[in-house]
């Protein structure tokens, strides 16, 4: 590139940057030139030609088109590309509170409601197992009243907004009690591929990355006055752990998911077959 032309070069970069002057927001002018200058640098360093640039345009319009209220293809590309992971490291605070991860593109806004106890399966394929949790904040108090949103996949690697029609499966909304336990029967997490039939599939068959995402479950604790947490349970020994396909695992969040034999005389039906069962804790710090 001239001389001539890296000025001239610089010189839009400048331009555009300025029109953000007159922005009332401070906070929304420091973003858009921070944006707008590291997407410049980013052309620039790799030369971007307009075949290339009309690719990346064709992707994202790709992305828009494959995104609905069930399925958020934008999220999933985040996820593949680090930045939700990234975004979540920025600004947690695992000092005080349980580790954040993804949030995933299969979060569903007003799930059912359930009560301890109830099992969210709903008929989906997979081994039975009872999971426990316990919800405190950062001095160790038992935390009442919060709302956790729980989802997750069936057998077969499959959320059940990614099947036909609006049936729900293996997704709930519970409350905590006033010590701060919810506890309910789910199914057995499994290790899946992230979806591949849309522009983050693309991306990584282009790119040979692994697509698999190590099992797991979901969960999405809120609660007035405290930061919300966003995390996953991962199955100890998966293997899919340490190449997770959107860098969401976390060491602290992996668990024991332990085999139980049933018991007989059990008054649930559900305690007399085998199953698994998971007890954790999660903190929440206040915010």
């Amino acid at each position: 590139m001239s001389e001539e032309n890296r000025s001239r070069v610089d010189e839009i970069t400048d331009r555009v940057i300025e029109s953000f002057d007159n922005c009332p927001s401070d906070r929304l002018t420091t973003i858009l030139k921070a944006l707008t200058y590291h997407l410049h640098q980013f052309a620039k360093e790799v030369s971007l030609t307009t075949e290339e640039w009309m690719a990346g345009i064709d992707f994202l319009m790709a992305t828009g088109k494959i995104s609905n209220d069930k399925r958020n293809e934008f999220i999933l590309l985040s996820d593949l590309l680090g930045l939700s992971s990234l975004q979540v490291a920025i600004n947690e605070r695992a000092d005080e509170a349980t580790e954040s991860t993804v949030l995933g593109p299969f979060f569903v806004e007003g799930s059912r409601e359930f009560e301890n106890g109830d099992d969210i399966s709903q008929g989906a394929s997979g081994e039975s197992t009872f999971v426990s949790i316990k919800i405190t904040d950062a001095e160790g108090e038992a935390m009442g009243g919060v709302t956790v949103d729980v989802w997750g996949a069936d057998a077969d690697g499959f959320y059940d907004v990614q099947y036909p029609g609006d049936k729900l499966f293996n997704r709930g909304r519970f409350v905590s009690d006033a010590e701060g336990r919810v506890f309910f029967w789910s199914i057995l997490p499994v290790a899946y591929p992230v979806p591949s039939d849309g522009p983050g599939g693309a991306l990584l068959k282009a790119t040979s990355r692994c697509n698999m995402r190590p099992a797991h479950l979901h969960f999405a604790l809120v609660k007035n006055g405290f930061s919300q947490v966003v995390t996953h349970l991962f199955v100890d020994g998966d293997p899919y752990l340490g190449r997770d396909a959107v860098f969401g695992e976390r060491d602290s969040l992996i668990c024991q998911f332990l085999e139980v034999a049933g018991d007989p005389e059990a008054d649930d039906a559900k305690l007399r077959t085998n199953h698994y069962e998971i007890e954790h804790s999660f903190r929440m710090a206040r915010g």
